[in-house]
């Protein structure tokens, strides 16, 4: 792959559940001075603003924060701004919202990492693998000690995983496809996490790839986290399921 198709190539988001489907909040908000920058902690994942109807007249704003895998267990990465000595606890929820009431799937608490930076948290295969076109919702929460004179913070952010039903043509490619190449078929086809993860991968095994890297910051400005594209990828982070 040459570094001009590296530029050229960008995340292509497919259309995202209807009506309320999938709300859920990215981060990013500034925070009172805890973080990096006083950044917020921010879920790497696709984000779509749409308004809705409510009733005859009325329109209401719903962010929904939304991605397709192809796995039965996917890995979610999230940027964490905080020093380890101001983190109190991190811990990852995914729930199956379909069930009444819902039902918690997977609950963990996430090794905090050493240095401000991005992290990854692999579902366990020690839970129900994720069902085709089901929808998941995920949280994860941050305990903060912004100041040892007051209570501890919390952040979280939320968002959805679906699992894709990749037509028989896409998965024949993906099985011929080199690591690189994956990445941009997912991306092309709106893969959205499968395409994150590989390429994320990727630049922990090759940091000094500066093909990857733009690929790096090309993803991630096709979803508007190129402020992010900067910051170090961590290779952190294990989970304790409880």
């Amino acid at each position: 792959m040459t570094l001009a198709a590296a530029i050229t190539q960008k995340f292509s988001p497919p259309p995202p559940p209807p009506d309320r489907g999938a709300a859920g909040n990215r981060g990013g908000a500034a925070s009172r001075g805890c973080g990096v920058s006083n950044q917020s902690v921010i879920a790497l994942v696709p984000i779509y603003e749409e308004r809705l109807k409510q009733g005859q007249t009325e329109a209401v704003s719903v962010t929904k924060v939304w991605g397709l895998t192809n796995e039965e267990y996917p890995t979610f990465w999230f940027f964490v701004p905080y020093k380890k000595s101001t983190i109190d606890s991190i811990e990852f929820v995914l729930k199956d919202e379909s069930s009444k009431p819902s039902q918690t799937l997977y609950r963990t608490i996430v090794t905090i990492p050493e240095v401000p930076g991005i992290i990854s948290i692999p579902l366990s295969a020690n839970t129900p693998p994720l069902q085709v076109d089901k929808m998941y919702h995920w949280f994860l929460k941050i305990k903060v000690i912004c100041n040892p004179q007051q209570p501890v913070e919390q952040e979280y952010v939320e968002g959805w995983v679906q699992r894709a039903n990749l037509n028989p043509k896409l998965v024949d490619s993906l099985k011929q496809a080199t690591p690189q190449q994956r990445v941009n078929l997912y991306a092309q086809n709106g893969i959205w996490y499968d395409a994150l993860t590989t390429l994320a991968e990727l630049r922990l095994s090759k940091p000094e790839d500066s093909t990857l890297a733009v690929e790096w910051i090309n993803l991630l400005k096709s979803v508007d986290l190129e402020s992010l594209a900067k910051q170090p990828l961590i290779k952190c982070c294990q989970a304790n399921a409880k």
